[in-house]
């Protein structure tokens, strides 16, 4: 298909993080955007502000009738969205281009040079860190990012399109739509098995994706992945590493040894040895495309973060909150690696909410362990997003399985009012649910008592 000869694009479930990413993508060059998502929030408010109409309300008749005309129109659609959504089910039965939002990446990169970035955890981050590297450093980068990156306030870095940064997204095998020239692997962790079942149906996948690679492209993984590639990590025996990392004034100060130089003394604020891995197969990337490596080293230290990682949202000397959107225990112990390292005598209070049935279910002992190295645990209850109850799993069940003295399960309905009964000096809201539309109400209501 050519989207050149394409002037209308309707999304069914506008609202999410890359979708909407999408939206504002076409958007930018001159398309009519329009689309459908269940709920309007911040995201979707902004896609209104550029002039897109987003209709909250399943039907037929809400569809503007321009994107009626199946012949300059396509449709682009997430698997979050059910099989019985009715717009889709009419899209459907009336036989318009109808595409995933992965197919539409695929589309949109395939003439262009890609850098995938993929891994069960660290996709946002390091694809954020990269497209701006690349932007800061002056190249023609169009990144579709799926969390907003702080420095852009967008999920969208727009600078041209000669190069393209896209988040390789393993969920129901969407990033083989793929064909980047230069991909990262971050981690192969087992996720998603509602999707995959076993773990190595999982890492299965990722070997497949490698294999979508465009002739003599370049696979970067990180050290511990046992696969074929470019590697970073801390080893010596790393092709790309980090060294003589040290903490000065709240930010890393380490050098990066590339296989032809070494580069001292770089700065970078993102909290976490995690981070420190993000941010160097970023570099690592953009260094093997010929971006000048002075300017990756000055632009990594200008990056702010992304929005829900490690986010900043109080810091004074008597209280931090920090928003998280860890949701994997691997993520978890990531950010509870990064706070300790960063407040090393505080107390911690990590309040979380599990994300999906399935998930909970299938890591809950690993849950257990993640979460009781906080000192005090806040558990809310299980955030379903696409999924229905799956009976016996529910958060006082994992609540049980937590060894600490300290915690309890709450409400979200009463988390406000009960944060008056909370004595801590570091507060983390963590996970991929809605917990992230209570963290303004947290911070209103912490910034008052203190």
């Amino acid at each position: 298909m050519n989207l050149k000869s394409i002037h209308n694009v309707y999304f069914v479930g506008i609202g999410g993080i890359g979708m909407s990413a999408l939206a504002r993508y076409f958007k930018f060059n001159n398309k009519n955007v329009a689309g459908y998502d269940r709920v309007k929030t911040e995201i979707t408010d902004g896609l209104e502000v550029l002039g897109i109409q987003v209709s909250a309300k399943d039907d037929v008749a809400e569809i503007p009738t321009e994107y009626l005309n199946k012949e300059n129109t396509i449709i682009i659609y997430t698997p979050a969205v059910p099989s019985s959504h009715v717009e889709l089910t009419y899209f459907r039965e009336n036989n318009f281009n109808i595409y995933k939002r992965a197919e539409v990446l695929g589309l949109i990169t395939r003439n262009t040079f890609c850098l995938g970035v993929a891994g069960t955890h660290g996709k946002t981050t390091t694809s954020s860190i990269l497209g701006h590297l690349l932007a800061e450093s002056g190249v023609d980068v169009t990144a579709f990012l799926g969390g907003i990156a702080e420095n852009y306030n967008s999920n969208l870095i727009l600078k041209g399109n000669e190069i393209t940064v896209v988040e390789a997204d393993e969920f129901d095998r969407s990033f083989l739509q793929l064909s980047p020239d230069i991909a990262c692997i971050t981690s192969m962790d087992a996720d998603h098995l509602d999707i995959y079942g076993e773990k190595e149906a999982l890492q299965d996948s990722f070997i497949e994706f490698a294999k979508c690679i465009k002739p003599n492209g370049k696979l970067l993984v990180q050290e511990d992945i046992e696969l074929d590639g470019i590697t970073y990590g801390f080893n010596e025996t790393s092709d790309y590493r980090i060294k003589n990392i040290h903490i000065r004034n709240g930010a890393y100060v380490f050098d990066i040894v590339t296989p032809l130089k070494v580069i001292e003394d770089i700065q970078f604020y993102l909290p976490g040895r995690h981070n420190l891995l993000n941010g160097l197969v970023a570099f690592a990337m953009a260094d093997i495309i010929g971006t000048p490596t002075d300017r990756l080293a000055k632009a990594l230290g200008t990056f702010i973060g992304v929005k829900r990682r490690f986010s900043y949202q109080i810091k004074t000397e008597d209280l931090v909150f920090i928003d998280d959107y860890a949701h994997h225990p691997t993520e978890i112990n990531a950010l509870h690696q990064a706070v300790r390292e960063m407040y090393p005598a505080k107390k911690v209070t990590a309040i979380f909410q599990p994300h999906l049935f399935s998930r909970t279910k299938d890591f809950a002992d690993e849950f257990a362990e993640s979460l009781a190295q906080f000192d005090e645990v806040i558990l809310l209850e299980i955030y379903p997003a696409r999924e229905k109850p799956i009976e016996g799993v529910t958060s006082s069940w994992l609540l049980d399985k937590i060894k600490s003295n300290q915690k309890q399960l709450v409400v979200k309905e009463k988390l406000i009012d009960h944060l008056a009964t909370i004595d801590t000096d570091v507060l983390l809201t963590v996970g991929a649910g809605d917990i992230g539309a209570e963290v303004e109400k947290i911070k209103n209501r912490l910034t008052v008592e203190h």
